[in-house]
C-alpha cells in the first residue's frame, strides 16, 4: 500500500449520470491520490464499487477545481462530461453559485445550473487528425474504415457511426474492434448513432477501457458534432442513451451538454482494502 494511502481517511460518492456512473474523490487540500492500480481496485464491480469513471477532484489555482478522470481498466480519461456535470452539481451546491469553473486535461470548463439539471460546457470539437489524435493524416469526416465514420476529438477520441436502426447494431463486437484500430494510437471510443429527426438521434457508445455504458458525455457531444457536420441535423438535439435524454446545443463558445444528475451514496474505503493496493 503506498504510504500516502496508509495514514488516509478516503471517503468516496457514488453518483451517475443517466446511469453513467461515477465514484467521486475529493483530494482537496492534498496530493493526488488515485493510481492506475487503485482506479482498477475500486473499479472492479465485484471486489470493489464498481464504476463507468473514476472522477478525483483536486485544488487549481485557475479554476473552481480540478478534475482528473480514471477508467475502470486504470488508464486515464481525457474527458468525461457526465462525471463533469456530477461534479459541477457537488460544486454549485457546495458554493451556492449559478456557476462555476472546472480545469480537465481540455482547459476550464464551465458547469451551470439549468433548472432541475446541469449544463456544462465541453469546449470546442477538435477536427484535425492530428488533434483528437489519429495516427495519420485521413479526411476526419469519412474515415477509411468500413461504415465510414467521422472522427471527433472532445478530449478525447470519438469515432462516430452512423446506421439506419441502432437496434441492428453489435455494439459490443463492432467497438471492441474500432477501439483498437492502429488508426487510432490512443484507442478511440465509438458511438453508433441513429438519426430520428433534424432535432433528435439515438445514440449507443463503446466507451475505451470500459465497455458499453448507459451514457457517454463527450460521447453525445462528438456525436452531435458528427451529425451536424454531417449534414444530418440543426445544432441543437435531444439525444437519447440508453440511460435517458440529454440535450446538446453546439453554439459559438463550445458543446454545451444538458443532461441529469444523482448523488447515490456516500462512503468510506475500509483500511483492509486500500491495504491491497
Amino acid at each position: 500500500m503506498r504510504q500516502d494511502l496508509a495514514s488516509t481517511d478516503l471517503p468516496f460518492l457514488k453518483m451517475h449520470g443517466l446511469g453513467n456512473d461515477f465514484v467521486i474523490i475529493d483530494s482537496r487540500g492534498r496530493d493526488a491520490l488515485v493510481s492506475p492500480e487503485l482506479a482498477r481496485a475500486i473499479g472492479d464491480r465485484h471486489r470493489g464499487v464498481g464504476f463507468d469513471q473514476l472522477a478525483e477532484i483536486r485544488d487549481a489555482e485557475e479554476a473552481d477545481i480540478a478534475l482528473d478522470f480514471w477508467n475502470s481498466d486504470g488508464s486515464r480519461a481525457g474527458a468525461c462530461g457526465n462525471a463533469t456535470r456530477c461534479v459541477g452539481r457537488l460544486m454549485l451546491d457546495e458554493s451556492g453559485r449559478d456557476s462555476v469553473s472546472i480545469r480537465t486535461e481540455r482547459g476550464v470548463l464551465s458547469a451551470r445550473r439549468a433548472g432541475e439539471e446541469v449544463s456544462v460546457n465541453m469546449g470546442h470539437p477538435q477536427r484535425m487528425w492530428d488533434e483528437i489524435p489519429l495516427s495519420h493524416p485521413v479526411d476526419t469526416d469519412f474515415l477509411p474504415l468500413e461504415g465510414e465514420p467521422v472522427a471527433v476529438g472532445m478530449g478525447n477520441p470519438h469515432a462516430v457511426f452512423f446506421v439506419p436502426d441502432i437496434r441492428d447494431v453489435d455494439v459490443a463486437g463492432r467497438g471492441r474492434r474500432v477501439e483498437c484500430d492502429p488508426l487510432f494510437p490512443e484507442r478511440t471510443n465509438v458511438e453508433f448513432a441513429e438519426i430520428r429527426a433534424r432535432d433528435e438521434i439515438r445514440m449507443r457508445v463503446w466507451e475505451r477501457g470500459t465497455g458499453i455504458t448507459l451514457a457517454c458525455g463527450s460521447g453525445a457531444c462528438a456525436t452531435a458534432v458528427a451529425a451536424h457536420v454531417r449534414g444530418l441535423t440543426d445544432r441543437t438535439v435531444r439525444m437519447e442513451v440508453d440511460g435517458g435524454w440529454l440535450t446538446l446545443d453546439w453554439r459559438e463558445d463550445g458543446v454545451w451538454m444538458t443532461g441529469p444528475t444523482q448523488t447515490v451514496f456516500a462512503g468510506r474505503f475500509d483500511l483492509s482494502f486500500l491495504e491491497r493496493v
